[in-house]
Protein backbone atom coordinates (compact mmCIF):
# COMPACT_ATOMS: atom_id res chain seq x y z
CA UNK A 1 0.00 0.00 0.00
CA UNK A 2 0.99 3.66 -0.29
CA UNK A 3 3.46 4.75 2.38
CA UNK A 4 1.76 6.77 5.10
CA UNK A 5 3.49 9.69 6.79
CA UNK A 6 3.41 9.37 10.58
CA UNK A 7 4.29 11.46 13.57
CA UNK A 8 5.96 9.81 16.57
CA UNK A 9 6.17 11.22 20.09
CA UNK A 10 8.26 14.30 20.66
CA UNK A 11 10.80 14.78 23.44
CA UNK A 12 8.73 14.75 26.68
CA UNK A 13 10.69 17.72 28.00
CA UNK A 14 9.30 19.79 25.12
CA UNK A 15 5.67 18.89 25.66
CA UNK A 16 3.34 21.89 25.81
CA UNK A 17 0.43 22.29 28.24
CA UNK A 18 -2.09 19.48 28.55
CA UNK A 19 -4.77 19.36 25.87
CA UNK A 20 -7.42 18.55 28.45
CA UNK A 21 -6.67 21.12 31.12
CA UNK A 22 -7.42 24.82 30.80
CA UNK A 23 -4.11 26.69 30.64
CA UNK A 24 -3.15 27.48 34.22
CA UNK A 25 -0.70 30.10 33.01
CA UNK A 26 -3.13 32.01 30.82
CA UNK A 27 -3.40 35.65 31.87
CA UNK A 28 -6.77 36.55 33.33
CA UNK A 29 -7.93 32.95 33.69
CA UNK A 30 -10.56 33.66 36.34
CA UNK A 31 -11.70 30.03 36.49
CA UNK A 32 -8.69 28.89 38.50
CA UNK A 33 -9.15 31.69 41.00
CA UNK A 34 -12.85 30.85 41.34
CA UNK A 35 -12.16 27.12 41.77
CA UNK A 36 -9.53 27.82 44.41
CA UNK A 37 -11.95 30.07 46.31
CA UNK A 38 -14.59 27.31 46.10
CA UNK A 39 -12.14 24.72 47.45
CA UNK A 40 -12.29 22.62 44.27
CA UNK A 41 -9.10 20.59 43.84
CA UNK A 42 -7.44 20.26 40.45
CA UNK A 43 -7.84 16.86 38.75
CA UNK A 44 -4.82 14.72 37.91
CA UNK A 45 -5.08 14.77 34.12
CA UNK A 46 -2.54 12.00 33.54
CA UNK A 47 -4.41 9.72 35.95
CA UNK A 48 -7.65 10.38 34.05
CA UNK A 49 -6.03 9.54 30.73
CA UNK A 50 -4.55 6.26 31.93
CA UNK A 51 -7.79 5.25 33.63
CA UNK A 52 -9.99 5.97 30.62
CA UNK A 53 -7.78 4.13 28.15
CA UNK A 54 -7.56 1.19 30.54
CA UNK A 55 -11.33 0.99 30.90
CA UNK A 56 -11.83 1.05 27.14
CA UNK A 57 -9.28 -1.71 26.61
CA UNK A 58 -10.89 -3.82 29.32
CA UNK A 59 -14.26 -3.56 27.57
CA UNK A 60 -12.69 -4.51 24.23
CA UNK A 61 -11.01 -7.52 25.82
CA UNK A 62 -14.30 -8.62 27.36
CA UNK A 63 -15.85 -8.56 23.89
CA UNK A 64 -12.92 -10.50 22.38
CA UNK A 65 -11.96 -7.60 20.10
CA UNK A 66 -8.36 -7.04 19.02
CA UNK A 67 -9.04 -3.32 18.71
CA UNK A 68 -11.49 -0.56 17.97
CA UNK A 69 -11.93 2.24 15.49
CA UNK A 70 -13.55 5.30 17.02
CA UNK A 71 -15.14 8.07 14.96
CA UNK A 72 -17.41 9.70 17.55
CA UNK A 73 -15.43 12.77 18.71
CA UNK A 74 -16.41 12.10 22.32
CA UNK A 75 -15.04 8.56 22.13
CA UNK A 76 -11.87 9.82 20.45
CA UNK A 77 -11.53 12.34 23.27
CA UNK A 78 -12.16 9.66 25.90
CA UNK A 79 -9.47 7.36 24.52
CA UNK A 80 -6.84 9.92 23.49
CA UNK A 81 -7.71 13.22 25.23
CA UNK A 82 -7.02 14.98 21.96
CA UNK A 83 -9.86 17.34 20.98
CA UNK A 84 -10.02 18.94 17.55
CA UNK A 85 -13.01 20.85 16.15
CA UNK A 86 -15.33 18.59 18.16
CA UNK A 87 -18.69 19.81 16.87
CA UNK A 88 -17.54 20.06 13.24
CA UNK A 89 -16.16 16.53 13.40
CA UNK A 90 -19.49 15.22 14.63
CA UNK A 91 -20.84 15.61 11.12
CA UNK A 92 -17.60 15.42 9.12
CA UNK A 93 -15.73 12.14 9.67
CA UNK A 94 -12.27 13.63 9.15
CA UNK A 95 -10.56 12.11 12.20
CA UNK A 96 -10.67 8.81 14.03
CA UNK A 97 -8.57 6.68 16.35
CA UNK A 98 -7.45 3.07 16.31
CA UNK A 99 -7.07 1.58 19.79
CA UNK A 100 -5.47 -1.85 20.05
CA UNK A 101 -6.63 -3.94 22.96
CA UNK A 102 -2.99 -4.90 23.40
CA UNK A 103 -0.84 -2.60 21.31
CA UNK A 104 -0.66 0.97 20.08
CA UNK A 105 -3.07 3.87 20.03
CA UNK A 106 -2.95 5.50 16.61
CA UNK A 107 -4.71 8.81 16.08
CA UNK A 108 -5.70 9.64 12.50
CA UNK A 109 -6.17 13.39 12.47
CA UNK A 110 -7.33 16.07 10.05
CA UNK A 111 -4.67 17.37 7.68
CA UNK A 112 -1.83 19.41 9.19
CA UNK A 113 -3.03 18.65 12.75
CA UNK A 114 -0.37 16.22 14.00
CA UNK A 115 0.99 18.87 16.34
CA UNK A 116 -2.24 18.75 18.40
CA UNK A 117 -1.34 15.35 19.85
CA UNK A 118 2.42 15.81 20.14
CA UNK A 119 2.26 16.20 23.94
CA UNK A 120 -0.04 13.24 24.63
CA UNK A 121 2.06 10.28 25.71
CA UNK A 122 -0.65 7.62 25.44
CA UNK A 123 -0.94 8.25 21.70
CA UNK A 124 1.79 6.12 20.15
CA UNK A 125 1.51 7.46 16.64
CA UNK A 126 -0.31 10.13 14.64
CA UNK A 127 -1.19 9.65 10.98
CA UNK A 128 -3.21 11.67 8.47
CA UNK A 129 -6.80 10.48 8.21
CA UNK A 130 -8.26 9.02 5.04
CA UNK A 131 -11.76 10.49 4.60
CA UNK A 132 -14.35 8.51 2.67
CA UNK A 133 -17.56 10.50 3.03
CA UNK A 134 -19.20 12.21 0.08
CA UNK A 135 -18.52 15.86 0.89
CA UNK A 136 -14.77 15.22 0.96
CA UNK A 137 -14.34 12.58 -1.75
CA UNK A 138 -17.43 12.75 -3.98
CA UNK A 139 -17.96 9.58 -6.01
CA UNK A 140 -14.63 8.12 -4.84
CA UNK A 141 -16.20 6.85 -1.59
CA UNK A 142 -15.62 3.14 -2.25
CA UNK A 143 -12.05 3.70 -3.46
CA UNK A 144 -11.09 5.75 -0.43
CA UNK A 145 -12.89 3.42 1.97
CA UNK A 146 -10.90 0.50 0.59
CA UNK A 147 -7.65 2.37 1.22
CA UNK A 148 -8.83 3.20 4.72
CA UNK A 149 -9.85 -0.39 5.48
CA UNK A 150 -6.50 -1.74 4.26
CA UNK A 151 -4.63 0.50 6.70
CA UNK A 152 -6.92 -0.43 9.58
CA UNK A 153 -6.54 -4.10 8.64
CA UNK A 154 -2.76 -3.87 8.92
CA UNK A 155 -3.02 -2.36 12.40
CA UNK A 156 -5.58 -4.93 13.47
CA UNK A 157 -3.46 -7.80 12.21
CA UNK A 158 -0.43 -6.45 14.05
CA UNK A 159 -2.59 -6.36 17.20
CA UNK A 160 -3.08 -10.10 16.86
CA UNK A 161 -6.69 -10.48 15.84
CA UNK A 162 -9.39 -10.00 13.26
CA UNK A 163 -12.35 -8.80 15.35
CA UNK A 164 -12.83 -5.01 15.28
CA UNK A 165 -15.23 -2.85 17.29
CA UNK A 166 -16.51 0.24 15.43
CA UNK A 167 -18.58 2.93 17.13
CA UNK A 168 -19.96 4.94 14.19
CA UNK A 169 -19.04 4.65 10.53
CA UNK A 170 -20.22 5.45 7.00
CA UNK A 171 -21.73 2.51 5.08
CA UNK A 172 -18.80 2.51 2.65
CA UNK A 173 -16.38 1.97 5.52
CA UNK A 174 -18.28 -0.98 7.01
CA UNK A 175 -18.56 -2.58 3.57
CA UNK A 176 -14.83 -2.09 2.96
CA UNK A 177 -13.84 -3.63 6.30
CA UNK A 178 -15.99 -6.69 5.65
CA UNK A 179 -14.68 -6.99 2.10
CA UNK A 180 -11.18 -7.05 3.58
CA UNK A 181 -12.19 -10.04 5.69
CA UNK A 182 -12.43 -8.16 9.00
CA UNK A 183 -15.08 -9.19 11.51
CA UNK A 184 -16.87 -5.96 12.42
CA UNK A 185 -18.87 -5.68 15.65
CA UNK A 186 -20.86 -2.79 17.09
CA UNK A 187 -18.61 -0.77 19.37
CA UNK A 188 -20.96 1.64 21.11
CA UNK A 189 -21.65 -0.79 23.93
CA UNK A 190 -17.94 -0.99 24.70
CA UNK A 191 -17.49 2.77 24.73
CA UNK A 192 -20.61 3.49 26.79
CA UNK A 193 -19.75 0.90 29.41
CA UNK A 194 -16.17 2.12 29.57
CA UNK A 195 -17.33 5.68 30.18
CA UNK A 196 -20.01 4.85 32.77
CA UNK A 197 -17.77 4.57 35.89
CA UNK A 198 -15.91 7.77 36.76
CA UNK A 199 -12.45 7.99 38.29
CA UNK A 200 -12.11 10.20 41.37
CA UNK A 201 -10.19 12.74 39.28
CA UNK A 202 -12.92 12.73 36.63
CA UNK A 203 -15.27 13.78 39.42
CA UNK A 204 -12.89 16.63 40.29
CA UNK A 205 -12.99 17.78 36.67
CA UNK A 206 -16.79 17.48 36.60
CA UNK A 207 -17.16 19.49 39.82
CA UNK A 208 -15.12 22.28 38.24
CA UNK A 209 -17.20 22.14 35.05
CA UNK A 210 -20.40 22.37 37.13
CA UNK A 211 -18.97 25.32 39.07
CA UNK A 212 -18.19 27.13 35.81
CA UNK A 213 -21.74 26.41 34.65
CA UNK A 214 -23.27 27.68 37.87
CA UNK A 215 -21.17 30.84 37.69
CA UNK A 216 -22.74 31.42 34.30
CA UNK A 217 -26.20 30.70 35.70
CA UNK A 218 -25.66 33.33 38.39
CA UNK A 219 -24.80 35.82 35.65
CA UNK A 220 -27.97 34.79 33.81
CA UNK A 221 -30.07 35.43 36.92
CA UNK A 222 -28.54 38.89 37.28
CA UNK A 223 -29.28 39.61 33.60
CA UNK A 224 -32.88 38.35 33.73
CA UNK A 225 -35.02 41.49 33.59
CA UNK A 226 -38.23 42.21 31.69
CA UNK A 227 -37.33 43.26 28.15
CA UNK A 228 -34.40 40.89 27.58
CA UNK A 229 -34.89 38.30 24.85
CA UNK A 230 -34.49 34.56 25.31
CA UNK A 231 -31.50 34.56 22.94
CA UNK A 232 -29.81 37.39 24.81
CA UNK A 233 -30.25 35.60 28.12
CA UNK A 234 -28.94 32.31 26.73
CA UNK A 235 -25.83 34.03 25.36
CA UNK A 236 -24.78 34.92 28.92
CA UNK A 237 -24.26 31.24 29.75
CA UNK A 238 -22.23 30.67 26.58
CA UNK A 239 -19.95 33.59 27.36
CA UNK A 240 -19.31 32.43 30.91
CA UNK A 241 -18.55 28.88 29.78
CA UNK A 242 -16.08 29.86 27.05
CA UNK A 243 -14.33 32.38 29.31
CA UNK A 244 -13.61 29.58 31.80
CA UNK A 245 -12.18 27.11 29.31
CA UNK A 246 -15.48 25.43 28.47
CA UNK A 247 -16.14 24.00 25.04
CA UNK A 248 -19.71 24.16 23.77
CA UNK A 249 -23.38 23.86 24.71
CA UNK A 250 -25.26 21.01 23.06
CA UNK A 251 -28.74 22.56 22.83
CA UNK A 252 -30.59 25.89 23.01
CA UNK A 253 -33.19 24.80 25.55
CA UNK A 254 -34.34 28.03 27.13
CA UNK A 255 -37.91 29.29 26.85
CA UNK A 256 -40.18 31.73 28.63
CA UNK A 257 -43.84 32.25 29.46
CA UNK A 258 -46.19 30.33 27.15
CA UNK A 259 -43.22 28.88 25.24
CA UNK A 260 -42.33 26.74 28.30
CA UNK A 261 -45.31 24.42 27.72
CA UNK A 262 -44.85 21.94 26.17
CA UNK A 263 -41.11 21.52 26.64
CA UNK A 264 -38.30 21.37 24.04
CA UNK A 265 -38.82 24.76 22.39
CA UNK A 266 -35.39 26.27 21.84
CA UNK A 267 -34.66 29.90 22.62
CA UNK A 268 -35.92 32.65 20.33
CA UNK A 269 -36.15 36.42 20.05
CA UNK A 270 -39.23 36.47 22.26
CA UNK A 271 -39.07 39.37 24.71
CA UNK A 272 -39.38 38.02 28.26
CA UNK A 273 -42.10 39.71 30.29
CA UNK A 274 -42.40 40.43 34.02
CA UNK A 275 -43.82 37.45 35.87
CA UNK A 276 -42.93 34.93 33.14
CA UNK A 277 -41.41 31.61 34.07
CA UNK A 278 -38.05 31.12 32.34
CA UNK A 279 -37.03 27.46 32.16
CA UNK A 280 -33.73 26.18 30.79
CA UNK A 281 -31.48 23.13 30.52
CA UNK A 282 -27.75 23.90 30.47
CA UNK A 283 -26.48 20.87 28.44
CA UNK A 284 -23.08 22.51 28.85
CA UNK A 285 -19.81 20.82 27.88
CA UNK A 286 -17.46 22.75 30.11
CA UNK A 287 -13.81 22.82 31.17
CA UNK A 288 -11.91 19.53 30.72
CA UNK A 289 -14.63 18.38 28.32
CA UNK A 290 -17.04 17.32 31.10
CA UNK A 291 -20.74 18.06 31.02
CA UNK A 292 -22.82 20.10 33.43
CA UNK A 293 -26.41 19.14 32.68
CA UNK A 294 -28.70 20.90 35.14
CA UNK A 295 -32.02 22.70 34.79
CA UNK A 296 -33.74 25.50 36.66
CA UNK A 297 -36.89 27.61 36.34
CA UNK A 298 -37.14 31.24 37.46
CA UNK A 299 -39.74 33.99 37.82
CA UNK A 300 -38.80 37.04 35.76
CA UNK A 301 -38.59 40.18 37.84
CA UNK A 302 -38.20 38.32 41.11
CA UNK A 303 -41.82 38.73 42.18
CA UNK A 304 -44.05 36.21 43.91
CA UNK A 305 -45.04 33.23 41.75
CA UNK A 306 -48.67 32.71 40.92
CA UNK A 307 -50.50 29.80 42.53
CA UNK A 308 -50.17 27.83 39.29
CA UNK A 309 -46.43 28.50 39.02
CA UNK A 310 -45.87 27.54 42.66
CA UNK A 311 -47.87 24.32 42.19
CA UNK A 312 -45.86 23.30 39.12
CA UNK A 313 -42.61 23.95 40.95
CA UNK A 314 -43.72 22.01 44.04
CA UNK A 315 -44.50 18.91 41.96
CA UNK A 316 -41.14 19.13 40.17
CA UNK A 317 -39.35 19.42 43.51
CA UNK A 318 -41.27 16.43 44.88
CA UNK A 319 -40.28 14.39 41.85
CA UNK A 320 -36.58 15.21 42.18
CA UNK A 321 -36.44 14.72 45.93
CA UNK A 322 -38.30 11.40 45.74
CA UNK A 323 -36.12 10.04 42.96
CA UNK A 324 -32.84 11.17 44.53
CA UNK A 325 -33.81 9.45 47.79
CA UNK A 326 -34.76 6.29 45.86
CA UNK A 327 -31.60 5.94 43.77
CA UNK A 328 -28.94 3.60 45.16
CA UNK A 329 -26.23 1.24 43.94
CA UNK A 330 -27.45 -2.23 42.99
CA UNK A 331 -30.88 -1.01 41.87
CA UNK A 332 -31.93 -1.98 38.35
CA UNK A 333 -32.83 0.62 35.74
CA UNK A 334 -36.30 -0.83 35.16
CA UNK A 335 -36.89 -1.15 38.89
CA UNK A 336 -35.94 2.48 39.42
CA UNK A 337 -38.24 3.64 36.65
CA UNK A 338 -41.09 1.58 38.05
CA UNK A 339 -40.63 2.87 41.61
CA UNK A 340 -39.91 6.46 40.65
CA UNK A 341 -42.22 9.39 41.40
CA UNK A 342 -45.57 9.11 39.67
CA UNK A 343 -46.65 12.36 38.06
CA UNK A 344 -50.29 13.36 38.60
CA UNK A 345 -52.45 12.36 35.65
CA UNK A 346 -52.86 15.84 34.16
CA UNK A 347 -49.05 16.19 33.72
CA UNK A 348 -48.20 12.78 32.27
CA UNK A 349 -48.86 13.60 28.62
CA UNK A 350 -46.16 16.27 28.75
CA UNK A 351 -43.70 14.18 30.79
CA UNK A 352 -40.01 14.42 30.03
CA UNK A 353 -38.47 11.77 27.75
CA UNK A 354 -36.59 10.04 30.61
CA UNK A 355 -36.63 9.81 34.39
CA UNK A 356 -32.82 9.78 34.52
CA UNK A 357 -29.77 9.41 32.31
CA UNK A 358 -26.05 8.95 32.67
CA UNK A 359 -23.67 11.89 32.34
CA UNK A 360 -19.96 12.34 31.72
CA UNK A 361 -18.58 14.02 28.64
CA UNK A 362 -22.23 14.42 27.59
CA UNK A 363 -25.48 12.51 28.07
CA UNK A 364 -24.41 8.88 28.36
CA UNK A 365 -25.55 5.36 29.27
CA UNK A 366 -27.98 4.60 30.82
CA UNK A 367 -31.28 6.04 29.64
CA UNK A 368 -33.99 5.29 32.22
CA UNK A 369 -37.57 5.57 30.99
CA UNK A 370 -40.91 6.22 32.63
CA UNK A 371 -42.85 2.99 33.28
CA UNK A 372 -45.31 3.79 30.48
CA UNK A 373 -42.41 4.07 28.00
CA UNK A 374 -40.28 1.16 29.21
CA UNK A 375 -41.91 -1.50 27.04
CA UNK A 376 -41.13 0.47 23.86
CA UNK A 377 -37.73 1.95 24.65
CA UNK A 378 -36.47 0.76 28.02
CA UNK A 379 -33.68 -1.65 28.89
CA UNK A 380 -32.29 -3.00 32.11
CA UNK A 381 -28.97 -2.75 33.87
CA UNK A 382 -27.68 -1.90 37.31
CA UNK A 383 -26.65 1.37 38.91
CA UNK A 384 -23.09 1.12 40.23
CA UNK A 385 -20.92 3.28 42.47
CA UNK A 386 -19.01 5.80 40.40
CA UNK A 387 -21.77 6.32 37.87
CA UNK A 388 -22.90 9.91 37.37
CA UNK A 389 -26.60 10.42 36.71
CA UNK A 390 -28.93 13.32 35.98
CA UNK A 391 -32.41 13.21 37.51
CA UNK A 392 -34.98 14.93 35.28
CA UNK A 393 -38.29 16.64 35.89
CA UNK A 394 -40.57 18.57 33.59
CA UNK A 395 -44.01 19.52 34.91
CA UNK A 396 -46.48 21.20 32.59
CA UNK A 397 -50.21 20.61 32.49
CA UNK A 398 -51.52 19.42 29.12
CA UNK A 399 -52.98 22.57 27.58
CA UNK A 400 -51.51 24.72 30.37
CA UNK A 401 -49.75 28.06 29.92
CA UNK A 402 -46.35 27.36 31.51
CA UNK A 403 -44.07 24.54 32.63
CA UNK A 404 -41.24 24.02 35.10
CA UNK A 405 -38.01 22.22 34.21
CA UNK A 406 -35.66 21.05 36.98
CA UNK A 407 -32.68 18.69 36.81
CA UNK A 408 -29.94 17.68 39.22
CA UNK A 409 -26.62 15.95 38.64
CA UNK A 410 -25.44 13.27 41.11
CA UNK A 411 -22.76 10.64 41.57
CA UNK A 412 -23.74 7.24 42.92
CA UNK A 413 -21.76 6.31 46.03
CA UNK A 414 -21.47 3.07 47.99
CA UNK A 415 -24.46 4.08 50.10
CA UNK A 416 -26.66 6.27 47.91
CA UNK A 417 -25.97 9.43 45.95
CA UNK A 418 -24.10 12.70 46.32
CA UNK A 419 -25.63 15.73 44.62
CA UNK A 420 -22.99 17.59 42.60
CA UNK A 421 -24.83 20.78 41.63
CA UNK A 422 -25.25 23.54 44.20
CA UNK A 423 -27.28 26.28 42.51
CA UNK A 424 -30.56 27.02 44.36
CA UNK A 425 -33.67 25.38 42.93
CA UNK A 426 -36.04 28.20 43.97
CA UNK A 427 -38.21 30.04 41.46
CA UNK A 428 -36.63 33.21 42.88
CA UNK A 429 -33.07 32.21 43.91
CA UNK A 430 -31.45 34.16 46.71
CA UNK A 431 -27.87 34.70 45.52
Amino acid sequence: MTEIATTRKIDPSRRPASAMAPDVNAPGNQAHREWAEAGLDAPDIEAIRRYRLGRLRAELAERDCAGAVLFDPLNVRYATDCPNMQVWCMHNAVRYAFVATEGPVVLFDFHSCAHLSADLELIDETRPAIPFFYYQVGDREEEMAARWAAEIGELLGAAGGNRLAVDKCEIAGIDALRSAGIEVVAGQGATEHARKIKHADELKAMRRAIHACETGMAAMWQALEPGITENQLWSVLHQANIARGGEWIETRLLSSGPRTNPWFRECSDRVIEAGDIVSFDTDLVGPYGYCADISRSWITGGGRPTNEQAALHAIAMDQLETNIALLKPGMGFLEFGEKSYRLPEEYRANRYSVVAHGIGQCDEYPDVRYPEDAAKFGYDGVFEPGMCVCLESYVGREGGREGVKLERQVVITENGVEVLDRFPLDLVPDL
